[in-house]
């Protein structure tokens, strides 16, 4: 499915005739956008903050299923956050994470997501062990599961929605994109038609359901972007994370870079893509984080300000400030 790209917008405006514009909500804190932690907060009474964690080992991806190929942006270590730990016991990643994140971000109730590769590509069982290892913190208050949105069976639904009535879930599904071309140069190996159905099929099993979306496309336009935050809008999602596309080592993504094929946005560019998506995204939706980190500055190749999440987020929420925008402002 392509998204429709009928000319409605004028990209030199700065709002399309007849915008409906929301006013702003006080009640996020004095940021320009919804954040996810007010929905932890209000939904758990406390602080709530995530402990990563690797259960699956591959994708289909990597696995060649129907022909695919690895992702052009993804590493070796399935995007997960402690690589060094991967292949640990789940019950040893979640004491060593608990205690980093609990360190950094001053919590003391966690949901523990499972992050690395593609969760649901691996038996059922290994998946129901994960969340009974999980659930038996008494600090933890839920799962967050990441995963692709072709990669859902009705067994892994009915155990979800199953789980639902005891405890806390939410499913992140990596859309990344709602733009078919866009979604064969990254060789995703599936169809933004399929990303909907998947996200429609996880939201009926009456779950959380947010999406993952990358900006930074060689391709992308500010049509395009208004046009996502519309169509999310319309989507049964709850909440959605956004990426900036980044170079990595041993990555495909590495020699398009160095023979001049791609060329990542920089911090204003994106910053601009980023307020043009909050300003025509629906406010009820949460957002998880504005922009990609590589934590791991020796794998990062370009563009350098990835490397800096303060400074990056504070870039970000400049230019967002500073072009008057926040979430909601011209949603209709």
């Amino acid at each position: 499915m392509q998204v429709d790209k009928t000319p409605q917008i004028n990209e030199s405006a700065s709002e399309p005739a007849g915008a409906l514009v929301a006013a702003p909500v006080a009640s996020w804190n004095g940021k320009p956008y919804f954040p996810i932690s007010q929905v932890y907060k209000e939904r758990f009474g406390t602080k709530v903050v995530k402990i990563p964690v690797s259960v699956a080992e591959t994708c289909p991806n990597r696995e060649g299923i129907r022909g695919m190929q690895t992702c052009i942006f993804c590493d070796v270590h399935g995007s997960f956050a402690y690589p060094d730990s991967q292949g640990d016991e789940l019950r040893d990643q979640i004491l060593n994470h608990r205690k980093k994140v609990a360190d950094r971000f001053n919590a003391a109730r966690f949901l523990v997501y499972f992050q690395a590769y593609t969760t649901t590509f691996q038996q059922l069982a290994k998946l129901k062990q994960g969340f009974e290892t999980a659930l038996s913190f008494d600090d933890v208050v839920g799962c967050v599961v990441g995963t692709r949105p072709d990669t859902l069976s009705s067994a892994v639904l009915d155990f979800w929605k199953e789980q639902a009535q005891k405890t806390y879930v939410s499913i992140e599904l990596g859309v990344q994109s709602f733009d078919d071309d866009q979604l064969i140069w990254m060789r995703r190996g599936h169809t933004a038609a399929q990303s909907i159905k998947g996200i429609e099929r996880v939201a009926a099993a009456g779950l959380d359901t947010g999406i993952h979306l990358i900006f930074g496309w060689p391709t992308e336009n500010s049509k395009q972007i208004i046009e996502t935050a519309r169509l999310c809008n319309d989507l049964p999602i709850t909440n959605v994370k956004l990426h900036n596309l980044h170079v990595l080592k041993h990555t495909p993504l590495e020699p398009m870079y160095a023979e001049g094929s791609f060329k990542p946005v920089d911090l204003d560019l994106y910053s601009e893509r980023v307020a043009l998506f909050l300003d025509h995204l629906s406010p009820r939706i949460a957002v998880h984080r504005l922009a990609a980190l590589s934590s791991r500055w020796d794998e990062l190749i370009a563009p350098d300000w990835t490397r800096h999440k303060m400074k990056s987020y504070q870039g970000i929420i400049d230019r967002v400030n500073a072009r008057g925008s926040y979430q909601g402002r011209l949603f209709t």
